[in-house]
């Protein structure tokens, strides 16, 4: 008991160092207690490091975009930020960068004490997902950065290292995604016991995003080989569909819910695990809380991004009315909107039981969100859902817009494989999506399938990427942010700016900008550069 003790404490030794100094800064040999690194029981001790630092709830990085307002405007969304001292972004993923190549090198002691190499495997192909995730969401923000791949001392030199290439950071995520899939278990093998740990399935996902992202930045940015991605983002994406691993969860809403919760629910890829319950109460949230008080207010540019039930948008649409109230904002629309915003009638707080209106000196758009609502929870101040990180659904998104970016086009074929599946899992009545459907109507197929990923992925933290790697954000970004129409029945405590239609204007365009010569990536915190000489700015900041 005392060695497991010793232990315990110097794996919480490691963490607290991680946490406390800049990556780049410190030695990654903090953890050199003997009595560590010597079973099973010890990787997964480091491994279960890795899932503490995963996203939590709420979700509010639509903000940065076009489909959410906060309680006021955003330095990102607005394009008023400056280059900050530090940023949590750049050092956090280089923490968990750090852990990953400290694990990776010390986990072969544990073969000197008899631990199997398949069950090291394991727990390395964990680090490799987690190296990989880390450098994927620092190429996403910073483009290039510096490459660092094994432990550091003090005095190593690659402290000093400039940025690495866009493509080399993609191969070395890449490869690090190979590695693991050829280490890690099934989900299936995983089981219950092991639910919610990194699976080949999320390995071959995660290479799949990648994949979609940097080929789709490539291709709309003009540089590097889109082909090269887009044709991984496919294939890999595929071999998920072909595991016979995962599928849709049977209802939308509840994906969000506890119903969508553990192993049963085989759409679940990655996902951030809360506490049991009251009674066990380990690790909770209160997003409905933070939701309900205006952090993630739906906008009217995702509001109208959603169909009606046969299939057209709104403009197009014989079954399109104009409202008269907000309840009829909601009919025969497509089921999704239903469930992601919150409409008259539905459950909501324990302080008013049943949803009217929102109240707009919170929910500033006139459009309150839905995700993790839960009366009784709301009650506790504490919820227990779990956050889906990566959902099935995404990869067969993935799968569809790597497939008609590779060729301009898509087969009716694909189209059943991937979108056709999402809209029946959302309604019966919704037609397929065709390419004769896509003709006769005068649509734009790529339209439809981008229209597709923000109705199914809405309000999950993906649209401010995709306009990224659209390279569509200099155009969305600068609109101004509305929200529902002004109906009478908001009543007249809370009267907001309106526009010359009576549509809610939670901030106007004339005051957002987004420079395409620099907005498309990050500053670099100031400190690292002044730490790195080699590390140099990007462009316009």
């Amino acid at each position: 008991m005392i060695l497991k003790n010793i232990k315990i404490v110097a794996v919480l030794f490691l963490i607290a160092t991680v946490l406390s100094c800049d990556v780049d800064r410190v030695p990654e040999t903090s953890l050199s207690d003997p009595s560590f690194w010597m079973n099973e029981n010890d990787l997964k001790l480091a491994a279960n490091y890795f899932y503490s630092r995963l996203p939590t709830l709420p979700v509010t990085d639509d903000v940065w975009s076009d489909d959410a307002f906060g309680t006021g405007p955003n330095a990102i969304s607005e394009g008023s930020r400056i280059p900050s001292a530090t940023d949590a972004n750049y050092n956090g993923n280089y923490t968990i960068i750090r852990a990953a190549n400290n694990m990776i090198e010390k986990s072969s002691k544990t073969l000197t004490a008899g631990v199997t190499a398949e069950r090291v495997n394991w727990y390395v192909g964990e680090a490799e997902y987690f190296r990989a995730w880390s450098y994927y969401q620092l190429l996403k923000r910073y483009g290039g950065v510096p490459l660092i791949l094994k432990t550091l001392t003090e005095n190593a030199p690659e402290l000093q290292a400039p940025q690495a290439t866009r493509e080399e950071i993609v191969d070395a995520i890449y490869k690090d995604l190979d590695n693991a899939v050829l280490k890690l278990r099934t989900a299936t093998e995983l089981g219950t016991a092991n639910y919610g740990r990194i699976s080949k399935t999320a390995a071959l996902t995660l290479k799949a995003q990648v994949a979609l992202f940097e080929g789709t930045r490539s291709k709309f940015h003009a540089y590097g080989d889109p082909v090269k991605h887009l044709t991984i983002a496919k294939e890999a994406s595929k071999l998920v569909m072909l595991s016979g691993e995962h599928s849709l969860f049977k209802n939308y809403f509840q994906l969000l819910q506890y119903e969508g919760e553990g192993f049963a629910n085989k759409e679940n890829i990655l996902v951030k695990q809360y506490g049991k319950g009251i009674s066990e109460s380990t690790l909770s949230h209160v997003a409905q809380r933070n939701l309900e008080t205006g952090v993630a207010n739906p906008t009217k540019a995702l509001a109208d991004s959603y169909l009606m039930n046969d299939g057209l948008p709104t403009t197009q649409s014989p079954l399109y009315v104009i409202p008269n109230n907000t309840a009829e904002v909601f009919k025969n629309r497509d089921p999704r909107m239903g469930d992601r915003f919150f409409k008259a009638g539905d459950p909501y707080i324990g302080s008013a039981p049943v949803f009217t209106v929102p109240p707009l000196s919170f929910v500033k758009t006139g459009f309150a969100n839905r995700c993790y609502a839960n009366i009784n929870d709301w009650t506790l101040q504490r919820s227990y859902i779990d956050m889906p990180i990566t959902r099935y659904a995404e990869v067969l998104l993935i799968y569809a817009e790597a497939a008609y970016e590779l060729n301009g086009s898509i087969s009716d074929a694909d189209l059943n494989l991937s979108i056709n599946l999402l809209r029946k899992r959302a309604s019966v009545n919704m037609p397929n999506l065709t390419n004769a459907f896509v003709a006769a109507n005068g649509l734009d197929m790529r339209t439809e399938i981008r229209r597709e990923r923000r109705v199914e992925l809405a309000l999950e933290g993906f649209r401010y990427w995709d306009l990224i790697r659209w390279k569509t954000a200099e155009i969305e970004l600068p609109k101004d942010v509305l929200g529902s129409y002004f109906f009478a029945e908001f009543g007249t405590s809370v009267i907001p700016l309106l526009n010359s239609q009576n549509y809610i204007i939670a901030q106007k365009g004339s005051v957002r900008t987004f420079n395409p010569a620099r907005d498309y990536l990050w500053p670099f915190p100031i400190n690292e550069l002044a730490l790195n000489p080699n590390l140099k700015q990007n462009p316009g900041w």
